[in-house]
C-alpha cells in the first residue's frame, strides 16, 4: 500500500514536470483585449479561446514550446513560450490580407491565388451604413465596379437599381444574386446576418454561371458559427428619417405675381389672358388673409409642408447567438424592422389610420454538424415575414399619393376645409388630385410576403480514396407567398371647391340615397387572402466534386459540378435550368497562377437547337513581388499582375416562348359584296404579334480584363487597377424596334441582332497607418468608369446617323437644341419656322437649332445630347480615425456624366395652374442673360430645348459615424463582454444641380420622396 502511494506521487511529479500551464492575454495595437482569439499548441489539436478580457489558459505537453495565435483580420503569429508561464501577445492587423478567403463562384479561394476581378466587402462594413435597411442600398460606394441608382424612398421598397461595370444590353441588366450559393433575392436578407458579399466581374469569375453571369454576379454569404463558447449579440437601431431635397415652388403670392408678369409678356398673343390678371388688393389676400374664411377662399398651401412630416422614426433590432462544439457549430438570428412613413395623414373621421409602412421579421438558423471526422452536414433555414402597408386601388395610380407635393399649385384649393370637405378642382380632377384626400380615404391595404428558404449540404472528405478529394451534395427548397387584406374604402368622399373670384362653393356630392343628405360610404374589412398568381416555389439540387492538393511548390485544384433547378410562380409552366461546370486552377510557389473555367448550361427559354451552350474562360496571374529581381525594391510589398478572357451568356429575358409562334382562332373571310356575307369557316392563323423565331438564342459577352494589385511601404498603401472590355453580341431586339417595313404584315419576331461594346476601368487605393501612440488613420478611395457604345441595333440604312441608335450609349438622352434667346423682334423673324404653334413666338423665346437644315423644327431635329441617366463615373472616398475605443469615419460618394430629365413646366395643366417652380431668373428686356425664359400662361411655347435636362452629377456625404467601444474591464461587473455605441447617418448632405434628390427620371410626380437618416444604435455582446 505504501509502495502504491509513493509510486502514485512519483508519477504525478513526473507528469507535472512534463506538462505545464500557460496563461496569457491577447491584445491589439490599442491594447484592447481581443475576444475569441484561437490559441493552438503547434503540432497538436490542443487549443483554447480568449475570453471577454482577452485571457486564455492552455496546457502544454512535454517538449512543446510554441503557440499558434490566429484571429480574423490579424496576422497569425507563432509565439515561443520557453521558460514562460504568463505571456502578453500583441496582434497586428493583417493589412496584406493575402490569406483572406474570397468567396468565388461555387467555392472559396485565398485572395493571394485569385486571378479574377473580384471584390469583397465584410458584413461589419455594411452594418455601419447609417440605418439603411436595404442591403442593396448598403452596397453603395463600398465595392468598386458596383454602381447603384436610387429610385424612391417608399418603406420596404428602397432597393436601388444595381449595375456592375455599367450596362451592355438594353434588356434586363440586373446582376445574378446568390445567397449561400442559391439564386435568391437579397431584399429579405438582414444586414446583420451577412458575413461577406463578393462581386464577380470578369469572365474568369463569372463564366461558371454560364448564361446567367453576363451582367455580373453578387454572392452573399451569411454568418456561421465557430467552435467555442456561445456569443449572444444584440443590436438596436433607432433611425430618424428626414425628407431630402424636393423641387421648390413659389407660394401663391409670388406665383400669381409671376402669372401677372407672364400675362403682360404675352398680352399681344392672348388678349383674353387679361381676365386672369389679379389686382394687388386681391393678391394681398393670399399672403395675409383676414380670417379663416378668407384663407380658404384664397389658399396659400405649401403642399410639401402639408404632406410631409419633418421627421419620422424607424426601428431595427436584432439578436443572434453563435458558437459551437466539436460536433455542431451554430449561428441563429432574429431581426425586426419597422419603417416609418414620412407622408402625413389627416384625420378622416373613419376610425382607421391610413398611411405607408413596412414591418419585417427575419429568422435564420445556420448549423454545421460534424457527423464524423470526414463528414459534415450543413443546414441553412431562413424565413422572412414582411408586411407592407399602403392604400387600396393605387397600384396603377400610386403617384397620386404624393403628386400634390410636386405639381399642385399653392392656390388650387384648400387641403381640407373647416366644414370637413376635402379640397378638389372640379374642372379637371386628374392632374390636380388632392393627395391628402387620396391617402386618407382609400383604406389600409396590407400586403404580406412570407418567404421560407431551406438548403441542406452534405460534404464528404474522400481523402481515404485520394488525398485532397472531397464531394458534396446540396438540396434546396424555397417558397414564398403573398397575401393581401385590410380595411377597404372606395375613396368616395365629400369634396369642396371655393371659387376665389366669385366665392361660389361647389360640392362633389349633393344628394344621398332616396334624396336624403349625402353621407360617406362605409368601409369594410377584406380578410387576408393569398394572391395565387404571386406564389413562388423553387427546387434546386447540386452535386460537386473538389480536388485540392499541393505537391511541393505546385498547387492544383479542380472542381466538377452538376446542378438543376425548377421554379414557377403561380400557375405558370415550370422553368427549368441545368448546369455542368468545371474549374481547374494551378499555381507554382504562389508566384505563377493559371485558372480555366467552363460551363455547359441549359435553358428552356430557347428552342430545342439552342438550349445548351458552352461558356469557357481562362486567366493567368503573376506575383511579380516574389521574383528575386524585386527583392531590392523593399518599398514594394506586393505586386501582382493578372489577365482574364472568356465568354459568358445571358438568358435573363422577359419572354419565354420567343422561339414558338402563337396561333389564334377567330374571324371569317368576307364573301361577295354584301356586308353580311361571310365564309362559314373560322380562321386559324398566326397571331400578328407573336410570330416565333426558332433561331432565338442567348446573348453572349466576351469579357477581357487586365488587373494590377499592389501594396507599398509596409502596406501603408494598397489597392488595384483594372481595365475591362465587354463585347456583347446577339442582343435580343424586339420586333417593334426592328427595321422591317410595315407591309411585312405582322410584327416581326424578336431576333438576336444587337451588338454593344462596354469599356472602362476601376481604380482602388487603400491607405492604413498606425501611429506610435496607437492612433490608426485609414482611407479607401475608388473610382469606376464604364461607357458603353451600341455597335449594331438594326437601324434602317437610310436613316441619318444622328437618329440611329448605333454609335450611341444605351439609354442615350435626346433633346432639341437651342442657341440662346431671341432678344428682339428682328431675331424672332429670323428664327426657324416651328412645325407647331409657329404664330406663338415671342421675344425672349429660345432660338431653336434646325439640326438637319430643312427649314423647320420638327422631330427630325431631336439629337443626342449629354449622357444617359445611368452615370459613366462613380467615386467613393472614405476616411477613418481610430484611437483606443473611439472611432469615426466619413464616406463621400459621387457620380458624374449623367443627365436627368424633369419636366417642371410652370403654369401647366388644362387651366394653367399657378404651379411655378423656382428655376432662377426669368428673361425680360432688362435681363437678357436670364436662367430661363419667361413662362407662358395662356399661349404656347412648344419647344424648351434643354431647359429641363439637368446635370445628374452629385456628391453625397453618404455615410458618417462616431462610435465608442467600451473596454471589457469596464463591462465585466455588469455581465457584458462587449458594448459599442454609435451615431451614424446616411445621405446626410447633397451637392447637385438637380432640383430634387432623385437619381432617375420617374416623372415630375411619380416617386415617393427620398430621405436622409440619422441613426442611434448599440451593439451588446454577452
Amino acid at each position: 500500500m505504501l509502495f502504491n502511494i509513493c509510486f502514485f506521487l512519483l508519477t504525478n511529479a513526473v507528469n507535472a514536470q512534463q506538462r505545464r500551464i500557460i496563461k496569457g492575454t491577447v491584445v491589439d495595437l490599442q491594447k484592447t483585449p481581443l475576444i475569441g482569439v484561437t490559441i493552438t499548441v503547434k503540432g497538436t489539436n490542443t487549443r483554447a479561446l480568449t475570453n471577454s478580457d482577452g485571457h486564455f489558459t492552455i496546457e502544454l505537453g512535454d517538449g512543446m514550446t510554441t503557440l499558434m495565435v490566429a484571429y480574423v483580420g490579424m496576422e497569425t503569429q507563432e509565439v515561443n513560450v520557453t521558460g514562460k508561464n504568463n505571456v502578453t501577445i500583441l496582434l497586428r492587423d493583417d493589412n496584406k490580407a493575402l490569406n483572406e478567403v474570397i468567396v468565388v463562384g461555387y467555392g472559396k479561394q485565398k485572395k493571394e491565388s485569385v486571378v479574377g476581378a473580384i471584390t469583397q466587402v465584410k458584413g461589419e462594413v455594411l452594418e455601419r451604413a447609417g440605418g439603411v435597411s436595404s442591403l442593396g442600398a448598403a452596397l453603395t460606394g463600398n465595392l468598386p465596379g458596383v454602381i447603384t441608382v436610387a429610385t424612391q424612398g417608399t418603406p420596404g421598397a428602397e432597393d436601388p437599381k444595381i449595375f456592375i461595370r455599367g450596362q451592355s444590353t438594353w434588356n434586363n441588366s440586373d446582376p445574378l444574386v446568390l445567397v449561400d450559393g442559391i439564386e435568391r433575392s437579397m431584399n429579405s436578407v438582414d444586414v446583420g446576418s451577412v458575413e461577406s458579399i463578393s462581386v464577380l466581374k470578369d469572365a474568369s469569375a463569372t463564366a461558371v454561371f454560364g448564361v446567367k453571369g453576363a451582367n455580373g454576379v453578387i454572392l452573399i454569404t451569411t454568418k456561421r458559427g465557430k467552435e467555442g463558447r456561445a456569443d449572444i449579440r444584440f443590436t438596436g437601431n433607432a433611425t430618424m428619417k428626414i425628407p431630402s431635397l424636393l423641387a421648390s415652388k413659389y407660394d401663391s403670392y409670388d406665383a400669381i405675381k409671376i402669372r401677372n408678369l407672364a400675362i403682360e409678356h404675352e398680352l399681344g398673343l392672348s388678349a383674353s389672358s387679361w381676365s386672369k390678371y389679379v389686382p394687388s388688393a386681391e393678391l394681398a389676400k393670399y399672403r395675409n388673409p383676414s380670417n379663416q374664411a378668407e384663407a380658404e377662399r384664397y389658399p396659400n398651401v405649401d403642399w410639401g409642408e402639408e404632406l410631409i412630416k419633418n421627421s419620422v422614426m424607424s426601428y431595427n433590432g436584432s439578436a443572434n447567438v453563435s458558437g459551437g462544439t466539436a460536433f455542431v457549430k451554430y449561428f441563429t438570428a432574429i431581426d425586426f424592422l419597422k419603417e416609418g412613413d414620412i407622408i402625413k395623414k389627416l384625420d378622416n373621421g373613419k376610425s382607421y389610420e391610413p398611411g405607408y409602412g413596412f414591418n419585417r421579421i427575419n429568422v435564420r438558423s445556420n448549423l454545421d454538424f460534424n457527423l464524423t471526422k470526414t463528414t459534415v452536414l450543413t443546414t441553412n433555414l431562413a424565413g422572412s415575414y414582411g408586411v407592407k402597408q399602403d392604400a387600396w386601388g393605387q397600384d396603377s395610380w400610386e403617384y397620386r399619393i404624393w403628386q400634390s407635393i410636386y405639381s399642385n399649385a399653392p392656390n388650387i384649393y384648400y387641403p381640407k376645409y373647416t366644414n370637413g370637405g376635402w379640397g378638389y378642382y372640379p374642372q379637371e380632377q386628374v392632374s390636380t388630385v388632392n393627395s391628402l384626400a387620396t391617402m386618407a380615404n382609400n383604406g389600409v391595404r396590407k400586403t404580406t410576403t412570407t418567404r421560407i428558404n431551406t438548403d441542406f449540404t452534405l460534404k464528404q472528405d474522400l481523402g481515404m480514396v485520394l488525398t485532397g478529394l472531397s464531394a458534396k451534395g446540396t438540396f434546396s427548397f424555397d417558397n414564398s407567398f403573398i397575401s393581401q387584406g385590410g380595411i377597404y374604402d372606395n375613396g368616395t368622399i365629400q369634396q369642396q371647391y371655393i371659387n376665389p373670384v366669385t366665392g361660389e362653393v361647389t360640392l362633389s356630392q349633393y344628394l344621398g340615397t332616396n334624396q336624403f343628405d349625402w353621407i360617406p360610404s362605409r368601409w369594410s374589412v377584406n380578410t387576408d387572402a393569398v394572391q395565387n398568381a404571386s406564389t413562388f416555389r423553387k427546387v434546386f439540387y447540386q452535386a460537386v466534386v473538389d480536388y485540392d492538393r499541393t505537391f511541393g511548390s505546385h498547387a492544383v485544384t479542380a472542381m466538377g459540378l452538376f446542378s438543376r433547378d425548377k421554379y414557377a410562380g403561380g400557375s405558370e409552366f415550370e422553368h427549368f435550368r441545368e448546369d455542368w461546370v468545371s474549374r481547374v486552377t494551378y499555381n507554382y510557389g504562389l508566384k505563377y497562377f493559371a485558372e480555366f473555367n467552363g460551363a455547359y448550361n441549359g435553358s428552356e427559354k430557347f428552342g430545342p437547337n439552342y438550349r445548351f451552350a458552352f461558356f469557357p474562360s481562362a486567366a493567368v496571374g503573376w506575383m511579380v513581388s516574389k521574383e528575386n529581381f524585386m527583392k531590392n525594391l523593399t518599398f514594394i510589398n506586393t505586386l501582382k499582375l493578372r489577365v482574364s478572357r472568356g465568354q459568358v451568356g445571358n438568358d435573363n429575358i422577359a419572354n419565354r416562348w420567343l422561339y414558338a409562334t402563337t396561333w389564334t382562332y377567330g374571324g371569317n373571310t368576307p364573301l361577295g359584296s354584301s356586308s353580311d356575307q361571310y365564309s362559314p369557316y373560322t380562321w386559324w392563323r398566326e397571331a400578328q404579334t407573336s410570330v416565333g423565331n426558332p433561331d432565338i438564342h442567348w446573348e453572349k459577352v466576351t469579357k477581357t480584363n487586365y488587373g494590377i494589385e499592389y501594396s507599398l511601404f509596409d502596406d501603408f498603401l494598397s489597392g488595384s487597377v483594372d481595365v475591362f472590355s465587354d463585347y456583347r453580341t446577339g442582343i435580343l431586339l424586339d420586333g417593334t424596334s426592328r427595321s422591317v417595313p410595315s407591309y411585312f404584315g405582322v410584327r416581326p419576331p424578336t431576333a438576336n441582332l444587337g451588338i454593344v461594346r462596354n469599356k472602362g476601368y476601376e481604380i482602388e487605393v487603400r491607405a492604413n497607418k498606425v501611429l506610435n501612440n496607437g492612433i490608426r488613420l485609414w482611407g479607401n478611395f475608388s473610382m469606376t468608369h464604364a461607357k458603353d457604345k451600341i455597335i449594331e441595333a438594326d437601324d434602317p440604312q437610310l436613316k441619318d446617323d444622328y437618329l440611329k441608335r448605333a454609335d450611341k450609349q444605351i439609354g442615350q438622352t435626346y433633346s432639341y437644341l437651342s442657341n440662346g434667346y431671341a432678344n428682339t423682334w428682328d431675331q424672332i423673324y429670323g428664327t426657324v419656322q416651328l412645325n407647331t404653334n409657329n404664330n406663338q413666338k415671342l421675344v425672349g423665346d429660345l432660338k431653336m437649332v434646325d439640326y438637319n437644315g430643312d427649314g423647320i423644327i420638327d422631330n427630325e431635329d431631336i439629337v443626342p445630347y449629354g449622357y444617359p441617366q445611368r452615370p459613366q463615373n462613380s467615386y467613393n472616398a472614405t476616411l477613418g480615425f481610430e484611437w483606443k475605443g473611439f472611432s469615426t469615419f466619413v464616406q463621400f460618394y459621387g457620380v458624374s456624366n449623367a443627365n436627368r430629365s424633369l419636366q417642371l413646366v410652370s403654369f401647366s395643366g388644362q387651366d394653367h395652374y399657378d404651379n411655378v417652380y423656382k428655376q432662377g431668373s426669368y428673361w425680360s428686356p432688362e435681363n437678357l442673360n436670364a436662367d430661363v425664359t419667361m413662362p407662358r400662361y395662356a399661349s404656347q411655347m412648344p419647344y424648351y430645348g434643354t431647359t429641363y435636362l439637368y446635370d445628374g452629377s452629385y456628391v453625397r456625404l453618404k455615410t458618417a459615424e462616431v462610435a465608442y467601444t467600451f473596454k471589457s474591464s469596464q463591462l465585466k461587473r455588469i455581465g457584458l463582454s462587449a458594448l459599442r455605441v454609435y451615431v451614424n447617418g446616411n445621405n446626410l448632405w447633397l451637392w447637385t444641380k438637380m432640383p430634387d434628390d432623385r437619381e432617375v427620371d420617374n416623372g415630375a410626380s411619380t416617386a415617393y420622396p427620398t430621405v436622409r437618416r440619422i441613426n442611434f444604435g448599440c451593439n451588446i455582446t454577452f
